[in-house]
């Protein structure tokens, strides 16, 4: 009998401890993500928490490649004009960042997801007002071993809110 106790003591003392590497990786993943919404905001755009092979989707309306490389000096040009024409506010504060999966194993691999609502301010000018929208978007970010952003998507009415600023 004692040695049955000491049997099951060994086996429920050896047990492994379970693997929190993707919880780990997804916490400091989410600090990338918190920074990268903060520099979007300040307009200050950190394009170092990128790989160097780093694309992102475009899935805005008529889109005319299904990727860009977001490190490419077109891209950049793009969003310094976009940021000199509009002001951003994140309006999740703070943001609920999810754990995302690994598409063939469906299990949590540290990537980064996002549920939230931008305000997009267009500046008043001389002849017309400030407009302003609020356009929600399902964003997601896949970041390489070096814990740079590989891939990133983001899921939107973009068309609708630049054609309502714009008009």
């Amino acid at each position: 009998m004692y040695s049955m106790l000491c049997l099951a003591l060994l086996i429920v003392g050896c047990k492994a401890e379970p693997d929190n590497s993707a919880n780990e990786l997804f916490a400091k993943n989410s600090e990338t993500i918190l920074k990268s919404i903060s520099n979007w905001e300040n307009e200050t755009p950190d394009y170092s928490i990128y790989a160097e092979n780093a694309v992102a989707l475009s899935t805005r309306f008529g889109a005319e490649v299904d990727t860009v490389m977001v490190l490419s000096e077109e891209s950049k040009a793009s969003d310094k004009a976009f940021l000199e024409r509009f002001d951003f506010k994140f309006l999740n504060n703070p943001p609920v960042l999810l754990p995302g999966v690994n598409a063939d194993t469906k299990l949590p691999d540290g990537s980064v997801r996002y549920y939230g609502a931008w305000e997009v301010t267009l500046s008043a000018t001389d002849s017309t007002e400030a407009k302003s929208g609020i356009i929600k978007l399902y964003n997601s970010y896949d970041f390489d071993a070096n814990g740079k952003i590989i891939y990133q998507q983001g899921y939107g009415d973009y068309s609708g809110i630049m054609n309502y600023l714009n008009e």
